[in-house]
This record gives structure tokens, sequence and C-alpha cells, in this order.
């Protein structure tokens, strides 16, 4: 059962679909590409069989992993992320730039291709130009208006 904040808070609301532990490692796994179940228990060492099921089974019911059965008898099931779920490799970037920075200091963020670090920011919809995330904030309501407070 996911935990419930009982918070008007996208922060909150987001954590309650993929705050529980083992899932952000599960769509870390998954960004590489569809993963058969077994496959994703060997390389996630030490979560048990029945949280990761229970786990997919909650991603997908969120629309964030699609299941695709590859055998009838007996069934066994690929998963993969939808475009939704994919969305989520910016927050799992996220994460692993800060960890690389400050927690595990033997990583780094880096382009596929030319190996060369990349850095993570927030960007102006309208603009495209660069915003510092001291200029950031969360704000309820629709696109670009304020909350209407009670």
């Amino acid at each position: 059962m996911p935990k419930l904040y009982g918070q008007r808070c996208p922060v909150a609301k987001t954590l309650e679909v993929v705050g529980d532990r083992w899932t952000l490692l599960v769509v870390r796994d998954l960004l590489g590409g569809a993963r058969r179940f077994h496959d994703l228990q060997a390389g996630l060492p030490g979560l048990a069989p029945n949280i990761l099921s229970e786990r997919l089974k909650l991603m997908e019911a969120h629309a964030l992993v699609s299941r695709r059965f590859y055998s009838d008898h007996p069934p066994r099931a690929e998963y993969e992320l939808t475009a939704k779920g994919k969305e989520l490799g910016v927050v799992v970037g996220a994460l692993a730039a800060w960890g690389a920075r400050h927690v595990y200091k033997g990583a780094r963020l880096v382009h596929a291709d030319s190996g060369k670090e990349v850095r993570l920011g927030y960007f102006r919809a309208d603009t495209g130009k660069r915003v510092p995330g001291s200029a950031v904030r969360v704000r309820r309501g629709s696109k670009g208006t304020p909350a209407r407070r009670g």
C-alpha cells in the first residue's frame, strides 16, 4: 500500500506514486529498455520477488510501465517504461547528479556518446532561457496563474 501524505503538493503526490523503496531503482533499470522480471530482480539484490511484483503492479496502475507477456505457460512478462515513465529519467538523473556530488563521489553523470559530463538545470518553458534553482517555486493552480486562495 503506497504511503499517503495527505498534502496538496506535487512533490507529495509524486512520492505517493514513486516514493516507495525500490521504485526509482526499478525506473533506473528500465531506462535502458525492456527487462524481464527475473532480470530486474537479479539487478536489484535484496529486493524480494513479492515486493518487485507489488512495485511493478503499482507502476502499471499509474501507467509508468507496460507489461508484455512473452510466455503463456508458465506466464512470463517483460516490462517497459511508458512515455510517462520515461519522463522520470530526469528525476533519476537529478538524484544521480546530486548523489555524485554529495554522497557517492566515485560516479558522475555523462553523455552516453561523448563521455562528457552533463549538468541538469531549469529553463523557462516560454523562452528556453536558463533559470537559477533559487528562482524556482512550486505554485498551485493552472499554468502560469496563481492558485486561488480560499
